[in-house]
């Protein structure tokens, strides 16, 4: 899911009330200079080169409406509070991060901190990680609509970049360089980044149970193939990759700070830290299969 900025309903006067739409300011000596808000809509303009726009899905989306009035008030205060200061904190830079549960809403919540922003004429660039790392691989290529430098100077000047599902990319050396240089950019140039992040799946429980009834079906069976010492080889491993399966999933889904790193990398989450602050918890159950039914 790639999307552009959001923001094409701006007010034709100035959002700043200076200089009544006109985009200059004269002082007392008859002498004009740009106002602030032309500066921003440059920046609008260029947010609107980026992605294809919120989806069809999420335009509607609000703290009245579904998922997110299905949530748990007390959930939400965090991001209350974020949108009621929204000018400000995209003003000094600061972001939101938004970690939970799959199903619980957060892609909805990012989305609307998205389109508020974009009501109040900053431009927004909105993309799901991995999409956002297959357009820069894509920009390499001669037929690309914009380049590698072209994509990463929108990505980097927008007042909002939400990046959606960040820690659900294949890690690669170049996806985490990818990653990190762009989230030092933004924290280096004071811009915010909203950033939404998935705990570990709690039905891998179910996966972790299984593999140690296997290991022990194992233990048991007589494989006339293997010696005693290597059937015991093997099993000691399955034991041990179990054990640390089991670590990792603990470790996780009480700590999203240490999960998201062994994801990203520890540099771009120290920087997304001071950027974000410690992230909102949005922890419940899947609200997409609860609303079909089952």
């Amino acid at each position: 899911m790639a999307l552009r900025a959001v923001g094409e309903e701006v007010d034709p006067g100035c959002p700043l009330g200076i200089c009544e739409g006109t985009g200059w300011v004269v002082d007392e000596e008859g002498d004009a200079t740009r106002c602030e808000c032309a500066e921003r809509q440059i920046r609008v303009s260029a947010g609107r080169r980026v992605g294809r726009g919120i989806p069809k899905r999420y335009r509607g989306v609000s703290f009245d409406r579904q998922p997110i009035c299905d949530l748990d008030p007390s959930l939400l205060r965090g991001v209350r509070h974020y949108v009621r200061e929204l000018a400000k904190n995209l003003d000094k830079g600061r972001g939101l991060w938004i970690h939970g549960d799959v199903g619980t809403g957060k892609t909805s919540l990012a989305m609307l901190v998205a389109r508020a922003a974009g009501e109040v004429g900053r431009s927004v660039a909105v993309y799901s990680v991995p999409q956002l790392l297959a357009e820069l691989r894509g920009s390499f290529n001669p037929d690309s609509d914009a380049s590698y430098d072209v994509l990463y100077e929108q990505l980097t000047s927008v007042d909002l970049l939400v990046l959606d599902d960040l820690g659900a990319e294949k890690q690669t050396e170049w996806v985490l360089e990818q990653l990190y240089r762009l989230v030092n950019e933004r924290w280096q140039d004071g811009r915010a980044i909203l950033a939404t992040s998935n705990s570990p799946d709690p039905h891998r429980d179910v996966t972790l149970a299984t593999l140690r009834e296997q290991i022990e079906r194992l233990r048991s069976a007589r494989i006339s193939d293997l010696s005693a010492a290597e059937l015991e080889r093997l099993v000691s491993r399955l034991e041990r990759a179990a054990g640390e399966l089991g670590s990792v999933m603990v470790t996780g889904r009480t700590d999203p700070v240490t999960q998201l790193r062994q994801a990203v990398g520890s540099r771009t989450v120290s920087r997304l830290i001071e950027i974000c602050d410690e992230p909102v918890m949005i922890f419940g159950p899947d609200l997409r299969i609860a609303n079909a039914g089952f």
